[in-house]
């Protein structure tokens, strides 16, 4: 079993989010990928983040009807801080036979070795999916200085350029302006519904 681990606060989710995940299933010959719901993101502390139930809820209507998607609990289910590292680790003793991906995107890569115990999260996984954007530029030189394991480990993945972020739809959505073709119809509608991001 290979198991992609897809984390992020999904505020909301997106169609970047599920390509992202679907090339990153494609490329890494994944059988599942684990989407991974951060209540109270540690880099995130001094932002206004939606309420877990309503990200919950949206992230659930994103990946409903693809049955290689799911949504993994490990991080509503356990106390903060929440780490990558911790949460891979625990991941790693749900599927103890599983081999795990820890999925990141380029520029993520970069801040690797300023993560919080990177050593740790690369321990517990067996590949990193780095998910690269057409014309990015990454140094491994630097990477394999100062966290060579993380460089023997990388997985690359080639993504399609969509300037599409959840804090541009939420913008657009209290501004009034156009948004409907960035979400997946199921999310854009319980968007509507509720009254999210008004």
């Amino acid at each position: 079993m290979r198991l992609g681990i897809f984390g992020g606060t999904f505020d909301p989710p997106h169609l970047g989010h599920l390509i992202l995940a679907s090339e990153a299933f494609d490329q890494l010959h994944l059988d599942r990928v684990l989407w991974v719901l951060t209540p109270d993101p540690p880099h995130k502390q001094h932002q206004v983040i939606s309420s877990l139930q309503q990200r919950l809820q949206l992230v659930q209507a994103a990946i409903n009807d693809n049955p290689t998607f799911e949504l993994s609990c490990v991080d509503i289910n356990r106390q903060p801080p929440y780490y990558a590292a911790d949460t891979v680790r625990l991941l790693a003793a749900e599927n103890p036979c599983a081999e795990l991906f820890y999925l990141v995107g380029g520029d993520s890569l970069h801040n690797l070795p300023t993560w919080y115990a990177p050593e740790t999260l690369l321990d517990a996984c067996d590949g990193l999916g780095v998910m690269r954007r057409p014309g990015d530029q990454i140094d491994l030189g630097q990477l394999q200085i100062k966290l060579p394991e993380a460089v023997r480990k990388l997985h690359f993945i080639d993504s399609p350029l969509l300037e599409i972020s959840s804090k541009q739809i939420r913008e657009r959505i209290f501004e009034n302006r156009s948004y409907r073709y960035f979400l997946p119809e199921s999310v854009y509608q319980l968007i509507i519904e509720n009254g999210y991001y008004q």
